[in-house]
């Protein structure tokens, strides 16, 4: 028989409001910025005045943690579902302001008119009529009376019916008398089951993450500074995408500008450069593996919570001590120079764009790898090739596409039990031998996916390498990429359509090159026998249509360059399948001489 793991007990608002205000729930100001427009606290009022149901919160218990002078503390409890309710309530009813997903602190005020039983978002129109009661926190002030509130309005709206009036006044302050059901999870649940249990209660079953779990624990511990931290890495993640913040969190959030870690990240404010914007995920993946040497984030929000994995006992000098270590990870990943450092080694590989970084948890272990080297004292030169081959191995092979978090466990286990460089070059030689080069990777390359880890790596390798554009003279596969080009189909795609072809045919990626557009015009949808003809008479002394390269020699390298095979120019076009796969031949090669050069 299965023992029930949680308790569902109605519990009116003001009590709700009781717990907010003592901290008993644990609601951080920036656990999750506020999302809710105005008019949605309006219409939650709204409900809660007519009496409809709210829906339930679902709170979770932090785990009894034993503390140093060996007595214990039962933990707060931290709201899992319900804290934009919750946060409404405490906006529209106490008062408080509320953080914005624009960081900005606002007071969002819901008006009432008592004569007609309706709420309204504050507005200046709302502010000078005096039918209505401009915020309805005056009516919930701890010293309102409701004689008082009565008189007042009636004074002010001498046609009203004070009876009714007070009647109104007194059915609005009862709502806080209205009951919501609190879910609350037993405390020795795992995170598996508080986020299965979040999914089926919760109808949008928006999903939470580790990494939100990892968030709501280090936002509600203020004795170790968690408050602050968890700020630092919600506003790093925004300055990175939008530097103007700085100064509304300059202005707006004295106490995190007081910190050390606002001037760890002031240089944000001069980076315009996407390559690596992380979300907050990211950052506690590599904070925390970097650090502690683990990688799944469910160890980090145990640790967090003081958990004694050898006694299965939670104990404060725990929570202490990883509160410590994570601060110190989050201090690296933001240092300007790691920063600087981990962009340039994937700018140094060819990736110069934020359109040839694939999936993220590749950049995010290569970040962690880089970290760990610099912290075993690692040479620079050394680190950075290491760095850059680890990557592209990694994106090459998919390492962090399917299960990363076991991935990272995994790799982050051997490099502390084998070192970081006998480890990482066992692994490159392992995963990379011979055959993959020659045998795999051209069969790889069979796809229509222009995001494939294969082109983007081959794209690099043409930066890299200093490639001209296709039929290119002087522009480079670098200014191309850097001007937002678009690929080009060696075989046009109308020509290919009219043969019959499907479109994951035609938009195979060994059927792509890098061209300019006006190259690309020009060819348009004619057959490669008329166009490559017409090449090859431009570089006998004939008419330039395509590009500025006159030299037969020249051209030749140019299409070496872009994989093209050589022989095309002398009029043997090959049949487009056997084109396909000599090219993927080709552009395998490349990639082995790029990965090779790293």
């Amino acid at each position: 028989m299965s023992t029930q793991r949680y308790s569902v007990t109605p519990h009116p608002i003001d009590t709700l409001l009781t717990w907010v205000k003592s901290g008993e729930i644990a609601i951080p100001e920036i656990q999750r910025p506020f999302v809710w427009e105005a008019t949605k606290v309006r219409n939650l009022l709204d409900s809660l005045y007519q009496g409809y149901p709210v829906g339930y919160l679902i709170a979770w218990r932090n785990p009894t943690v034993k503390l140093k002078d060996g007595t214990s503390s039962a933990g707060k409890r931290i709201l899992i579902d319900g804290q934009q309710r919750v946060t409404a309530l405490m906006a529209a009813l106490l008062g408080r302001e509320v953080l914005t997903k624009d960081y900005e602190t606002v007071r969002i005020r819901i008006a009432f008119h008592p004569q007609e039983e309706r709420f309204e978002v504050a507005n200046p129109a709302i502010r000078k009529d005096v039918a209505w009661i401009e915020d309805v926190a005056e009516v919930f002030a701890p010293d309102a009376s409701l004689t008082e509130l009565t008189d007042t309005y009636t004074e002010k709206n001498p046609a009203a019916d004070r009876k009714r009036v007070s009647r109104v006044l007194e059915k609005l302050r009862k709502i806080i008398n209205n009951h919501v059901g609190v879910i609350e999870l037993a405390d020795d649940l795992d995170i598996e089951t508080v986020t299965e249990i979040f999914i089926r209660v919760n109808s949008a079953g928006t999903e939470l993450s580790q990494a939100d779990f990892a968030m709501s624990k280090i936002a509600v511990n203020e004795t170790y500074g968690g408050n602050l931290l968890r700020k630092a890495i919600d506003y790093f993640c925004h300055l990175a995408v939008a530097p103007e913040f700085l100064a509304r969190i300059e202005k707006g959030d004295k106490a995190f500008a007081a910190s050390d870690f606002l001037p760890a990240m002031r240089w944000l404010r001069d980076v315009n450069d996407d390559i690596y914007d992380p979300t907050y995920t990211d950052m506690l993946r590599v904070a925390f593996t970097s650090e502690f040497g683990r990688g799944k984030l469910q160890d980090l929000v145990a640790l967090l919570s003081g958990r004694n994995f050898e006694t299965k006992q939670f104990e404060e000098a725990i929570a202490e001590q990883s509160f410590g270590k994570l601060k110190k990870g989050v201090l690296a990943f933001i240092n300007k120079t790691h920063f600087d450092r981990i962009t340039m080694i994937l700018r140094s590989a060819g990736f110069v764009t934020s359109d040839l970084i694939g999936g993220r948890n590749a950049v995010n272990f290569a970040y962690i790898l880089y970290l760990r080297g610099r912290t075993e004292g690692m040479p620079a030169a050394d680190l950075e090739r290491l760095v850059r081959r680890w990557y592209a191995m990694s994106v090459l092979r998919g390492r962090y596409t399917g299960s990363p978090e076991t991935a990272f466990d995994f790799d982050i286990r051997q490099v502390e039990a084998r070192g970081l460089a006998a480890y990482a070059e066992a692994v490159i030689e392992n995963e990379l031998p011979a055959s993959f080069w020659t045998g795999m990777l051209p069969q790889l390359m069979d796809t229509s996916s222009s995001n494939s880890p294969y082109f983007l790596c081959y794209q690099a390798a043409q930066v890299k390498l200093g490639d001209k554009g296709f039929l290119s003279r002087d522009i480079t596969v670098l200014d191309l990429l850097m001007n937002r080009s678009d690929v080009h189909h060696v075989y046009p795609k109308k020509h290919l359509k009219g043969l019959g072809y499907s479109r994951s045919r035609y938009n195979q990626i060994a059927n792509f090159v890098l061209a300019q557009s006006e190259i690309n015009i020009a060819i348009g949808d004619k057959a490669p026998a008329k166009y490559f003809a017409e090449l090859d008479a431009q570089v006998n002394g004939g008419k330039k249509k395509y590009g500025g390269i006159t030299d037969k020699a020249d051209l030749r390298a140019n299409l070496r360059a872009s994989c093209v095979p050589e022989s095309i120019v002398g009029g043997a076009i090959p049949d487009y399948d056997d084109f396909l796969e000599e090219r993927r031949k080709l552009m395998a090669i490349k990639i082995k001489t790029w990965f090779e050069a790293l």
